[in-house]
């Protein structure tokens, strides 16, 4: 017999985990577009979001409003992705991967002393300027900002996925991921499709913090969050940008459902645990694929 309590108590937490796996999504399609075009782990990308909300609420405390604030950002983000590439990773093509991998953790930790020496240690909190507000249905509560957050996570993977199929620009991208050389010969810039990439992935990335800046406050350890991700990018697979989607949407509800649920001491290590899972039983997670090379 079912406890109409416990069901409601349920449905809350899988409501908020679902809402929270589409920030998780977000943050990892920024590591799959880098990733597909360019063989690189992006291990930055938790501060790049983490510099994306201190710019947008920045932008916000100068009186400028949030809506005009948060283009602002998300230009910023692009040209802060365009200037990593430029100057941090495009000298570094033709080396091994291992050497462009280290450099975003170096970028992770040049980001952080920069927030650090902008706006110190103390904690910024964003004021309420989402539409919308909190409501009841079915004994369960909806925060308008979750569900702004989801909304635009939504969105934005229809457009990525769109780009993706049927822009030149995307099939571009495609053809880059697959094999570097060959797409040079058919007249792709490689190093601009790159820069593009690298562009994307800030944009996401300042998206993810603004709504992590809601939802938490803005401090370092928010950068924290984009480790999260890393979960979500091996369960979907590294590859698949529905693969993100779905491996964001499940860690987040997995995380809140076992935390809620059984032991809240467990939810801030139940991605890793996962992580640590499908790198055992399925290295190339549900939608990634799996290449047999002949020695």
């Amino acid at each position: 017999m079912f406890d109409p309590i416990m069901l409601k108590i349920s449905g809350q937490f899988f409501l908020n985990g679902l809402m929270v796996g589409g920030i998780y999504a977000l943050i990892a399609l920024g590591v799959v577009v880098i990733y597909k075009s360019t063989k690189i782990f992006n291990f930055a990308v938790g501060d790049m979001l983490m510099v994306g909300g201190f710019i947008t609420f920045m932008f916000i405390d100068m009186g400028i409003p949030p809506l005009a604030a948060m283009i602002l950002a998300v230009v910023a983000g692009a040209l802060l992705g365009l200037i990593i590439e430029r100057l941090a990773l495009r000298p570094l093509i033709g080396q091994p991967v291992l050497a462009a991998v280290m450099v975003t953790l170096s970028i992770s930790y040049l980001l952080k002393g920069i927030t650090l020496l902008v706006w110190g240690g103390h904690p910024e909190t964003f004021p309420r300027f989402l539409p919308g507000r909190v409501f009841r249905a079915w004994g369960v509560v909806w925060s308008h900002e979750l569900l702004w957050t989801f909304g635009v996570t939504m969105a934005l993977f229809v457009l990525v996925a769109f780009f993706y199929k049927f822009s030149r620009f995307g099939l571009d991208m495609r053809a880059t991921a697959e094999d570097h050389q060959l797409a040079q010969t058919k007249g792709i810039s490689v190093k601009r499709i790159f820069s593009m990439t690298w562009a994307l992935a800030g944009i996401t990335a300042v998206v993810g913090g603004i709504f992590l800046g809601l939802k938490l406050s803005l401090n370092l350890p928010l950068a924290d969050v984009g480790l999260k991700s890393f979960a979500a990018v091996i369960f979907g697979g590294l590859e698949s940008i529905l693969g993100a989607l779905i491996g964001g949407l499940i860690i987040g509800i997995l995380e809140n459902m076992i935390g809620g649920l059984v032991d809240p001491s467990l939810k801030e290590i139940t991605p890793y645990i996962i992580l640590l899972l499908v790198l055992i039983f399925r290295t190339e997670g549900l939608f990634g694929l799996k290449r047999i090379e002949r020695i």
